[in-house]
């Protein structure tokens, strides 16, 4: 039987053709991951530029940036699908950061916190020890709101008085609140931890909750450099005798006194309203509590928990709908802007994610990276977030720098969460009360009438070191590896 075959020259030209063919798909391919990683640095690179060096809207930045480049690369068709997914991922940490804000400035207008800040300049007395742990203590609690403008206009109102009265110096108080403030940052509800689980699409559970250790630490730190800070002030100037009481107007918060949710007016009440107000103290400070166990806890989700608890602190605080309409409007804009920021971010993540940008950046870098350093990115990225907030705009740091850090951690078998944990041990947190890039520092300086030069030459090692030793922290508990 006649066999059919090629003849050798025949079977040589197929093989080198079928290697050609080979070599041809691989060049094509590695031509467009290279495109596709180039069109991402270029989104990147342009939001960064945009954001930092301009006057642009990091909104718009946001949305229009990703877009033009995604058009670019032939991604149009596709774009409404990469929005959607992006939106849609990013939509319970917007419900649960709409809510939050709602809650504490509720809680705030309430005058939740005015009994503490009251007992602790009460037990601080004239002793400038006291008062400036008194001032840490009073910021971590104040800051539980997650807002660093309503915390430096709550503490430097009540301290500064106190301050001036016994000769401490303005820029004592501003350090204090700053290292305090920089800690409670990282709570969930918190910019930078909000941002982080957007960006990487974290739940609560895997990004904040294995930091809840290091964050303690971080807060006895605080304690003990307020301590040490306090006690160099006293060998100063001494101690000296202070009225305990507050100025009338120190604890007067946005709300108090003329027709706001908060609004008491304490010596028209009848002994019932007196009563009734102490059990509805006594409610809001239950429920706080509760709150507070059920986030780091993870009992709920966040947005749930957040969404239940605002509405038993309106049923029983301001039932009214005139009193409720006029909470929405009073601290709306807090929310729209902060909510329509988070949405904008979806549509950055998603079309970064949709395109294939993020790994083809993230496979770029790990060409760069070497094999030795990448099991460091989470601690390089712990070390330097925090200096790095004098530079990146929150926006600019999570949303464009943090998702690659991530995806070449991950390239390299990596948990991308470590990134994430690393970032939020500095970047806009700890960081944040120095940075000239957040309005609320210039609330905290201007209050105190203090220079930004000097108040970050004072406190920034201050500021650095509780990165590095909540840093330290993590990595003994496990939050961060190398």
């Amino acid at each position: 039987m006649r066999t059919n075959h090629k003849s050798m020259p025949d079977l040589c030209w197929t093989r080198v053709g079928n290697r050609f063919h080979t070599r041809g798909r691989h060049v094509i391919r590695a031509t467009g991951a290279a495109m596709t990683a180039t069109l991402g640095f270029l989104t990147v690179g342009a939001f960064l530029a945009l954001t930092l060096w301009t006057r642009a809207s990091v909104l718009v930045c946001l949305v229009l940036v990703p877009i033009t480049f995604a058009l670019i690369g032939g991604h149009g068709p596709q774009l409404g699908g990469f929005i959607g997914d992006g939106v849609l991922k990013v939509a319970p940490v917007a419900v649960m950061i709409a809510f939050a804000v709602l809650y504490f400035s509720l809680m705030v207008d309430l005058g939740l916190f005015d009994p503490v800040i009251r007992r602790v300049v009460a037990w601080a007395g004239g002793d400038p020890m006291k008062i400036a742990v008194g001032t840490a203590v009073v910021t971590l609690l104040v800051a539980l709101d997650g807002d660093g403008a309503s915390t430096f206009l709550i503490t430097v109102s009540a301290f500064l008085p106190i301050y001036k009265r016994i000769g401490m110096r303005p820029l004592v108080l501003t350090g204090i609140v700053a290292l305090a403030a920089g800690v409670m940052n990282m709570i969930p509800w918190g910019g930078p931890t909000v941002r982080a689980m957007a960006a990487l699409d974290l739940s609560n559970a895997d990004l904040f909750l294995p930091l809840l250790p290091a964050m303690g630490v971080g807060i006895l730190w605080v304690l003990l450099a307020a301590y040490l800070i306090g006690r160099r002030e006293r060998s100063k100037i001494g101690s000296c005798e202070v009225d305990g009481s507050a100025p009338p107007d120190v604890l007067t918060h946005p709300g108090h006194g003329t027709g706001g949710p908060g609004a008491v007016h304490r010596n028209a009440l009848s002994r019932r309203q007196r009563v009734t107000d102490q059990a509805k103290q006594i409610f809001n400070v239950g429920l706080t509590i509760a709150l507070i166990v059920v986030l780091f806890f993870q009992l709920l989700p966040l947005e749930v928990a957040f969404m239940v608890a605002f509405a038993l602190a309106v049923a029983v605080n301001i039932p009214n709908w005139d009193q409720q309409r006029e909470l929405f409007e009073k601290h709306g804009g807090n929310v729209v802007l902060v909510v329509s920021m988070i949405f904008a971010a979806g549509v950055l993540t998603g079309i970064l994610s949709g395109t294939g940008m993020i790994t083809a950046m993230a496979e770029a870098m790990v060409g760069v990276v070497p094999n030795s350093a990448a099991g460091l990115l989470p601690l390089i990225t712990a070390v330097v977030a925090m200096p790095l907030s004098l530079v990146f705009t929150p926006d600019a740091f999570y949303f464009g720098v943090l998702p690659v850090l991530a995806e070449t951690t991950a390239a390299f078998g990596g948990d991308p969460a470590e990134i994430g944990r690393a970032a939020i041990l500095g970047q806009m947190t700890t960081g944040f009360p120095l940075s000239p890039l957040t309005a609320s520092t210039f609330i905290l300086v201007g209050m105190a009438q203090v220079e930004l030069g000097k108040h970050q030459r004072h406190i920034f090692l201050w500021a650095f070191g509780t990165t590095l030793i909540m840093t330290v922290a993590a990595l003994a508990t496990g939050a961060l590896s190398v």
